[in-house]
């Protein structure tokens, strides 16, 4: 099967390079892919540095977002991909291209799996350098949003998934705007339905740069998320 990664970006010069170099150098080079870097309306050198890099085996394509916010960069990436299957990964590393492979094997192994799911709070797991306030709230929100949506998953808001392209075409239209896009896509994928396992996987958290995420910012559009969501489930139920 064929993979597409977005990777977005917004203000990452001091390490776009030396991700991009982690993907050279893996697995990844083996397999027909494609890397959508989106650059989300970055102010420093990120996009310059993209373009004047050179990794002659990965396959990458730097796209700018017409639009402002993490939400529809996610939205332009599944827009401009080619490939069947679609992974995002974000910049900092933080998550691990050997569990993008266990991503990749499963899907090719099982064609009716419409995604897998990566847990970070599950038996064989592994975390490191989760900030503790962040890592209690992460949790309280979490197991409320399981308890709503009588889920088997614990770990809606991370990014680091995979997807058919075809099935996330069906979760149109996206309506979030910022972080929160990374919780509509797997509550649609719970409330419609569709097939997904889930995987133990490790999680390291960013050494160089600044995270993006604003809690007090993104607090109200997770909320409105899980609110639509949750509507929307109530709804495909009648």
């Amino acid at each position: 099967m064929s993979l597409t990664v977005i990777i977005p970006v917004r203000n990452e010069e001091d390490l776009i390079l030396k991700t991009l170099s982690e993907f050279q150098n893996s697995w990844i080079v083996n397999i027909d892919h494609e890397i959508l870097i989106i650059n989300d309306n970055s102010s420093d050198r990120t996009a310059e540095l993209i373009t004047n890099s050179s990794f002659t085996k990965l396959k990458t394509k730097l796209i700018d977002n017409k639009k402002i916010g993490l939400g529809s960069a996610i939205t332009c990436g599944i827009d401009n991909s080619s490939k069947e299957l679609v992974s995002i990964f974000m910049a900092d590393m933080s998550d691990n291209l050997d569990d993008l492979k266990l991503y990749y094997e499963k899907m090719e192994s099982d064609k009716t799996l419409d995604s897998v799911f990566g847990s970070r709070f599950i038996r064989n797991s592994k975390i490191k350098n989760y900030p503790t306030f962040k890592f209690i709230l992460n949790r309280l929100a979490n197991n409320i949003i399981k308890l709503i949506f009588f889920s088997k998953y614990n770990d809606f808001t991370n990014a680091f998934k995979i997807y058919k392209k075809s099935t996330l075409l069906k979760l149109y239209p996206l309506v979030s705007e910022n972080f929160n896009i990374f919780l509509e896509l797997p509550l649609k994928i719970e409330c419609r339905n569709f097939k997904y396992e889930i995987i133990p996987i490790k999680w390291d958290g960013r050494k160089i740069g600044k995270s993006k995420f604003n809690l007090k910012e993104l607090g109200s559009k997770y909320i409105f998320t899980m609110l639509y969501c949750l509507l929307e489930k109530i709804l495909l139920k009648k």
